[in-house]
């Protein structure tokens, strides 16, 4: 089998109909993909959800599965145990894909022999407006824009991409283990970094990651996390997630993590003068904002 498509989800009954639309309907041959859902104890009707799609769509081999341990981490390996694909495709529960996805992939895949592991673009769908304090470096962070141009390429290690456009190839996981389960969303919580922590140990090791252009991952943005206080709480989560992870290294990473937080001060400061030169000082405000959360939770504040 080609691909395993994995949905991690946690009670998002609003969006998981709509990704699983978008992957049941691929132009792609049936028997040559599957479609996992690891359901981490939603406590809405996700279970309900998924069995009306897995009769709607009975000649696409769609899963449903139970992980009953807690955090996004343990759904996305028990999804990597599960898988019989090649390749697995990771997919959120709150993005969907063009039917032409996976045909376009595999084309990709045939193309460049040696991709192990793959990043594409990530496209924002909003559904309210888009506040005016949403800048180019707090726009990844809050909607997971991601874009490397038109053209297919190897990216850099600052590049790495999140788990939710990733294509991964299986064996990855055998050689460099999987998902860090101290590290990632665990319910409500807005812990994260294993995605980051994944990525830069296959970099590390010399996995490449290529660029695919043209096969965009549309992320879902509900009113909910464009407010103040989900900003607020999203930057702090990423600096106590740095600290775990980092720790988890050793305290020499660690104490050079807090040496990249002061240079990125500086840059942070800098940016705010000419946002607000510019005449847009809430875009620089909230570089400031973000870059004393995370400042808060990397100290342990």
């Amino acid at each position: 089998m080609r691909f395993s498509i994995v949905i991690c989800t946690y009670n998002r009954e609003k969006y998981i109909g709509a990704s699983l639309d978008s992957v049941c309907r691929q132009t792609f041959a049936n028997d040559n993909f599957e479609i996992i859902v690891i359901d981490n104890n939603s406590p809405d009707k996700t279970a309900e959800i998924c069995s009306a799609y897995i009769e709607q769509y009975s000649l696409v081999q769609l899963r449903y599965i139970l992980e009953t341990e807690q955090g996004i981490s343990f759904a996305r390996n028990r999804g990597i145990k599960e898988a019989k694909g090649e390749f697995i495709v990771f997919i959120d529960d709150d993005e969907t894909i063009d039917d032409f996805y996976l045909e376009k992939l595999d084309s990709y895949l045939t193309q460049y022999p040696d991709a192990r592991l793959c990043a594409t673009s990530v496209v924002p769908v909003y559904e309210t407006e888009k506040p005016k304090w949403l800048s180019h470096y707090t726009m990844r962070l809050i909607t997971g824009y991601y874009n490397k141009g038109s053209e297919v390429k190897t990216l850099g290690g600052k590049d790495y991409p999140g788990t939710g456009h990733a294509i991964i190839k299986k064996e990855l996981f055998t050689l460099f283990g999987d998902f860090n389960t101290q590290l990632g969303r665990k319910g409500s919580s807005l812990l994260g970094a294993e995605d980051k922590d994944m990525f830069l140990r296959l970099i590390e090791n010399n996995i490449d990651c290529y660029y695919f252009p043209d096969i965009p991952i549309y992320h879902h943005i509900p009113d909910s996390k464009l407010t103040n206080d989900f900003f607020h709480r999203l930057t702090y989560s990423i600096g106590k997630s740095e600290r775990i992870r980092t720790k988890s290294i050793s305290e020499k990473t660690y104490r050079k993590r807090l040496c990249s937080e002061m240079i990125k001060w500086a840059a942070s400061i800098v940016l705010c003068l000419g946002y607000t030169l510019t005449l847009s000082p809430s875009k620089g405000w909230k570089l400031i904002q973000f870059r004393w959360n995370v400042s808060k939770g990397l100290l342990g504040k």
